[in-house]
């Protein structure tokens, strides 16, 4: 075999994505809580970066933000959002408008961290002498809260106080740490023997486990399952009222429990003997124990919310507008004290450097924020066009919307269209709704009438709201019935759509 060297000349196109590239397609991807801890990052790194005083209005702040425009980058084009602009017809392609920014401030902004600790020291020395003041970013940012003990935490504090031999309580605490996030032990015996150490008895580990359950708060922590965590909520119960009658629901959880998930109500009546009405009535009693309790001392943080934007009806337009809100994002400006430092000959190079390269990243995030602010807008400035059936109408006149449409019309690339509708949530006269739901295929009705998978559902739905509930129909009912609304669908999407929408099978939505 034979090798050669040579050369090679080829011509081909790339595009070769830098860093502050990417760190801006970032910050457009960015829900607005994400966004917020972003600039918090940069308030406590990045010494030229300030919040805007609280008693400035926009127009104060938009004259200094065009005077810092044209003090260091004199001819060029402002990045400026204008929130009640909707002619976007001048708007540029975003990817090249972030090449630009990337042109005009040069390396990675993240490069300031190797700067040394002494020129950042030297340059807030030099500013906070002359400022003479509280630090502003302290007075802005909030205090966390401290976190709360966890499950584990608080279980390992209750079993410190029971009474129980040494080696009860040896096994206990380390079953403790097996306890999931509901409160369950579902680790089988043998499996925890196998983690044990050497010497302990399944005898031990069962003593442990029902020690655990008598002595922990709330009743049914430590349970193996569901049935046994019911049951000991009402060994609890009946423990405190002695007058309380229980056997009618710990029969039902021992014996009969598959049935109720099932909805057998008439088996289950012959079983025990019992009318029908009187089962409804027991099952409905046993909505009063939780079948979580590990979720009463230790609940999951329910995420909150932040809208992006405020769809609202015009009147005098006959239009639904869009307001960004920004959430609690602060307003944004560049130290002119540091402006002014970056300026002062006498001061040291290495100083001036280290102020130079933080002044072009607080600009550029600045500058990043408003395209992102600006793209968003832009988009949902679509929906809002193209959905204007839904929200006069309702779920049922959503309109197919692909992603490719939305870019095609603002002239950018659909990766930017996806990036800036992620986890992105409107605040409309129907609710507080995500942007993504408003992108997606559909179907025609028998009428020619484009519709969005959304808007099947919500047919779907209606039609099984209106059904008779002692005859409720089955999966093949239901394609005839939306058959005979215009929508020709199979029998594996409708049970598609149930199980999507949290609706049971005929059996079970049926009411005795």
């Amino acid at each position: 075999m034979r090798l050669d060297t040579g050369q090679q000349m080829r011509m081909d196109q790339r595009m070769k994505l830098d860093p502050r590239m990417i760190q801006s397609m970032e910050i457009l991807q960015m829900p607005t809580p994400a966004l917020e801890e972003r600039i918090e990052q940069e308030l406590a790194s990045n010494p030229t970066l300030e919040i805007a005083q609280a008693g400035a209005d926009a127009q104060t702040l938009e004259a200094e933000r065009e005077q810092q425009q044209r003090d260091d980058y004199e001819g060029e084009r402002e990045l400026v959002v204008d929130r009640n602009e909707h002619d976007h017809a001048e708007a540029a392609d975003d990817f090249e408008r972030l090449s630009n920014l990337s042109e005009q401030y040069g390396e990675s902004w993240d490069s300031n961290t190797s700067e040394s600790s002494s020129s950042s020291d030297f340059a807030r020395r030099q500013v906070s002498a002359s400022a003479g003041s509280r630090d502003g970013k302290l007075d802005a940012m909030a205090n966390t809260a401290a976190r709360g003990a966890s499950l584990y935490e608080q279980l390992l504090d209750q079993w410190h106080l029971a009474e129980v031999p040494k080696e009860v309580a040896e096994v206990g605490e380390y079953l403790i740490g097996l306890i999931d996030a509901d409160g369950y032990l579902r680790t089988p015996t043998p499996d925890l023997l196998a983690e044990m150490p050497d010497g302990t008895t399944p005898e031990q580990v069962d003593a442990a486990v029902d020690t655990l359950q008598q002595t922990l708060d709330p009743p049914g922590l430590a349970a193996r399952d569901f049935r046994e965590c019911l049951l000991l909520q009402i060994d609890a119960k009946e423990a405190d009222d002695f007058d309380l009658d229980l056997s009618l629901q710990r029969e039902l959880i021992e014996q009969h429990l598959k049935d109720i998930e099932a909805n057998r109500y008439p088996k289950i009546a012959k079983a025990t003997g019992r009318e029908i009405d009187e089962l409804k009535q027991a099952v409905l009693s046993l909505r009063q124990f939780h079948p979580h309790p590990g979720r009463l001392l230790a609940r999951d943080e329910v995420r909150t919310i932040t809208p992006d934007a405020v769809i609202d009806f015009d009147e005098e337009q006959d239009a639904y507008t869009a307001t960004l809100t920004h959430g609690r994002l602060p307003a944004l400006t560049i130290s002119r004290d540091y402006q002014d430092l970056a300026k002062d000959k006498d001061a040291d190079k290495k100083t001036r450097d280290f102020v130079n390269k933080n002044l072009s990243n607080a600009r550029w995030l600045i500058d990043a924020i408003n395209q992102r602010n600006s793209t968003l807008l832009r988009v949902i400035g679509v929906v809002v066009q193209a959905q204007r059936d839904f929200f006069d109408q309702g779920p049922q006149a959503l309109r197919p919307l692909p992603m490719t449409t939305v870019a095609d019309q603002l002239g950018v690339h659909v990766a930017t269209v996806s990036r800036a509708v992620s986890e992105k949530y409107l605040q409309t006269p129907r609710g507080i709704l995500p942007l993504r739901m408003f992108f997606s295929g559909g179907t025609e009705s028998e009428g020619g009438e484009s519709m969005a998978w959304g808007a099947v559902q919500a047919k779907l739905k209606g039609v099984i709201d209106n059904e008779d509930k002692t005859k409720p129909m089955t999966d093949d009912e239901l394609v005839t019935a939306m058959k005979g609304q215009g929508i020709d669908i199979a029998r594996r999407t409708v049970a598609k759509y149930r199980k999507v929408m949290n609706i049971a099978p005929a059996r079970q939505r049926r009411e005795y």
